[in-house]
């Protein structure tokens, strides 16, 4: 499994921005911040793909992340087209863990790289 760079400040073409949300895309702070300014995430648009980043919902319980995050793996899995560079989503603010939300993304497909701290849970 290819490793998610921890600091993430530009894109290629076909790569996209895997960040974690809120339900109402209020994307005020950390990597929903960056999202916005730099990699094309919509005020108001809390899941999916937006310009270059991909929003999962990490704020409305795990239930709720766990859905967004097996809709996020069937995604990438339909577009190997791009590469999907995951954060740790839900381990800021939301406050999981990585043992807690890494899981939530096993067999995810190659074209996902992930963060170095989900690695020994997936």
């Amino acid at each position: 499994m290819e490793i998610t760079p921890e600091r993430i400040t530009q894109l290629e073409p076909d790569e996209v921005f895997v960040f974690g949300s809120n339900s109402g895309g209020l994307h005020g702070g950390g990597a929903a911040r960056i999202a916005h300014e730099r990699f094309g995430a919509v005020w108001g648009e809390g899941h999916g793909h937006h310009g270059q980043s991909y929003a999962i919902d990490t704020m409305s319980g795990l239930g709720a992340l766990a859905a967004d995050a097996g809709a996020f793996v069937a995604y990438a899995r339909a577009h190997p087209e791009l590469r999907f560079l995951l954060t740790p989503v839900g381990c800021g603010i939301a406050g999981y863990t990585a043992a807690q939300v890494a899981p939530l993304f096993t067999g995810i497909p190659g074209n996902v790289s992930v963060p170095a701290s989900f690695l020994p849970y997936l």
